[in-house]
């Protein structure tokens, strides 16, 4: 096969990969397209016109590199890959960024770009500046503050803070996020793209904003130094520090800048003034800083003169434009205010409708209250009435039972009295028994003295009779019938007269002491049993009093 055969056999095109900081795009390039090629078509698909702020950038050995312009792609020292990969990045930065750029899409592409270097720490930024640059950064986001949408939480994954400052204060997420919040819903009314302006206006004053640092050494006994390329001239810092240059060159005062091998030399407009050398680690170093020197140099001198027709168009299409989204923003604010108080009207409305609804399901949860009290009343009032008339009953029962109580009562109270007087006239007649058989007993001891007396009398009498009889008739057995002749004999008989007179009498008296005593104590017997009687009376009635005290 012939090299003419195997040229056209051969792809005429090669794909890239465009990284920018928020997307990627892949394109089909031509063998022969050089980097400006490549370069416009990124620019036409990203609608970029202020083309002069931008590069493509790759990797290769560990440095980062731009690709030029002015040379094919594929003669270029770049990645051997497919597709070869490049980032679309700002190459140059803007001296004032609220006057130069002009395109929505350049300022959103240098916003995201700049946050990426603060947020991984490229450019440093204090922690107070940070919480302000995070509540615009929100704020292009998500736009105005709305408490009932933004919740608490909202901005867990979103990163907005350097690890640095997160470390460096020992706050929780929630504190942080009510900081950012704080700030963000001060901007209320403020479009994405203004907030983004006001986040790079901010970000522009930072001592490492838009400056490329290269480690460099000030003679051949590598005195380490930076040196900082930026839009207003070339600085020399110390190793240790990067915000305060030793040394600055105001791109209006270098005469000439040039390289041989290693050594970069800066030469001063005043011919004077010192010539200022120094040493790089490598050639392709020396190259970079001078592509940067040139392409800061001729932006720095482009700023000082009149712009060109296509500047001057572009920056009135940006004031018209500015000025139609001023005025869009204007009726869009008018818009959202009205739709906001249509809103609040709404849900005035609502809220009113729910508040007149609640108050009629309240008025009619009252009205069947109402109705429920009512038939409950009336059932209770029926249930009074019944009450009532059981309660005129049990009055009624009530003043028959306090009757005849009080019948019961009286009858107790006569019962009691008449009881009581009984009492009385059981303890007279007990005290007159008392008294009666002390009598009885007194004379019944006088009636045994005159009885033992007369026994005493009569045993005498005998006695003398027996020794008279044995003195006058010895031999006689019985008693003689004696005549009225002999004067002894007469009083003898008359002597035992008078003791068969006084044995009757005895005998009789006997009698009658005992029949006297049998009714004493029959008596004394029914007594007892009487007085038995009245106590049993009495504890009945006791009994009986009781009650009717419980009773009233």
């Amino acid at each position: 096969m012939s090299i003419r055969g195997l040229k056209k056999k051969q792809p005429k095109t090669f794909k890239v990969k465009i990284i920018t900081v928020d997307a990627e795009m892949e394109f089909s390039c031509e063998m022969k397209w050089k980097g400006k090629d490549l370069f416009d078509l990124v620019c036409r698909a990203l609608g970029l016109r202020e083309t002069w702020f931008f590069g493509l950038q790759y990797t290769i050995k560990g440095m980062c590199t731009w690709l030029k312009m002015d040379k094919k792609v594929l003669d270029q020292e770049i990645p051997k890959e497919d597709p070869i990969s490049f980032h679309f990045l700002a190459k140059f930065y803007p001296e004032k960024v609220e006057e130069e750029l002009l395109q929505e899409i350049t300022q959103h592409l240098f916003f995201l770009q700049v946050k990426k270097q603060i947020l991984d720490e490229e450019i440093y930024c204090s922690p107070e500046a940070t919480v302000l640059l995070a509540s615009y950064a929100v704020q292009a986001k998500y736009g105005d503050y709305d408490p009932n949408f933004h919740e608490p939480g909202f901005l867990a994954h979103d990163e907005l803070l350097p690890k640095r400052v997160l470390r460096q204060y020992q706050l929780t997420a929630e504190m942080w996020e009510e900081k950012i919040t704080a700030w963000y819903a001060e901007h209320r009314g403020i479009a994405r793209d203004e907030a983004e302006m006001n986040y790079l206006k901010i970000a522009q004053d930072l001592e490492m904003y838009g400056v490329n640092y290269f480690p460099i050494a000030q003679n051949k006994n590598h005195t380490d130094l930076l040196l900082g390329v930026d839009a207003k001239g070339i600085h020399i810092y110390s190793i240790n520090n990067r915000f305060s240059p030793n040394k600055s060159f105001e791109w209006s005062a270098i005469r000439n800048i040039s390289y041989s091998e290693k050594e970069l030399t800066i030469k001063p407009l005043d011919k004077k003034a010192e010539v200022f050398k120094f040493f790089s680690s490598q050639l392709k170093v020396n190259k970079l800083i001078l592509q940067l020197c040139i392409g800061n140099h001729d932006l720095f001198m482009r700023r000082r003169k009149v712009d060109s027709i296509e500047i001057q168009q572009m920056k009135a299409q940006a004031r018209e434009e500015k000025a139609r989204k001023k005025m869009e923003n204007q009726r869009l604010a008018r818009e959202k205010q009205l739709r906001e108080e249509a809103e609040r009207a709404k849900e005035e409305l609502e809220r009113r409708l729910f508040q007149l609804e609640d108050e009629a399901r309240q008025a009619n949860e009252a009205l069947l209250r109402s109705q429920e009290a009512a038939e409950l009343l009336a059932e209770k009032a029926q249930i009074a009435e019944e009450e009532a008339k059981l309660l005129a009953q049990n009055a009624a029962e009530a003043e028959q039972e306090r009757q005849r109580l009080e019948i019961t009562a009286l009858k107790t109270k006569e019962e009691k009295r008449l009881m009581e007087q009984k009492m009385r006239e059981a303890e007279l007649i007990a005290v007159k028994l008392v008294k009666e058989s002390d009598r009885r007993a007194k004379e019944a001891e006088h009636l045994k003295q005159d009885l033992h007396e007369a026994r005493e009398a009569e045993r005498k009498a005998k006695q003398k009779l027996l020794d008279i009889t044995r003195l006058n008739c010895p031999h006689m057995v019985k008693y003689p019938q004696y005549s009225s002749t002999d004067t002894r004999d007469a009083n003898f008989d008359k002597g035992s007269i008078k003791l068969d007179l006084k044995d009757i009498d005895l005998k009789r008296l006997s009698f009658e002491i005992e029949r006297e005593r049998l009714d004493y104590l029959e008596k004394s017997r029914k007594f007892e049993d009487r007085l038995k009687e009245l106590k049993s009376e009495i504890h009945a009635l006791k009994l009986e009093e009781k009650q009717s005290g419980l009773y009233s």
